[in-house]
């Protein structure tokens, strides 16, 4: 489990871990993307409440709380980014930059359940808005430039 936590060591980078993480995510994503809906969500909330469990254990095992290399959380994020995202390269491209920028900067209430929800549900859950808000921007982007 320790290695999915840290997405196959990508979470092994020494700058910018979470990018690295969420480059893992896009390979994953163009192997999900041709599912229907509902296999692909069913896909995300599996990844997601396994993901609890994952980064739970991997913050035990290194004694830190949401340590840099525990990645899991963003590879489910990235997914959650692109649900129903647009087909293509470009779209793709956005849905990266979106879900970085709204998981450094932790916009509200992203920050607060970052703060303080503890265990691998503090991990994942604050991966997880980051990832609704990207995909909000996402559609919105897309209907509007479309």
């Amino acid at each position: 489990m320790y290695w999915l936590a840290i997405g196959l060591g990508s979470g092994l980078a020494p700058k910018a871990p979470g990018t690295a993480g969420t480059l893992l995510a896009i390979p994953l994503y163009l192997l999900l993307e041709s599912l229907w809906m509902w296999q692909y969500l069913a896909v995300v909330v599996i990844g997601f409440l396994a993901g609890i469990w994952i980064c739970a254990t991997a913050a035990r095992q290194l004694g830190v709380h949401d340590d840099p290399s525990i990645v899991w959380d963003e590879v489910i994020g990235f997914l959650i980014t692109m649900i129903a995202a647009p087909p293509g390269w470009l779209w793709i491209g956005v849905g990266f930059v979106l879900f970085r920028i709204f998981d450094i900067v932790k916009p509200w209430p992203i920050r607060i359940i970052d703060q303080r929800v503890s265990g691998g549900l503090g991990i994942m859950l604050d991966d997880v808005l980051a990832g609704i808000y990207a995909m909000i921007v996402l559609q919105v982007l897309f209907r509007v430039v479309g």
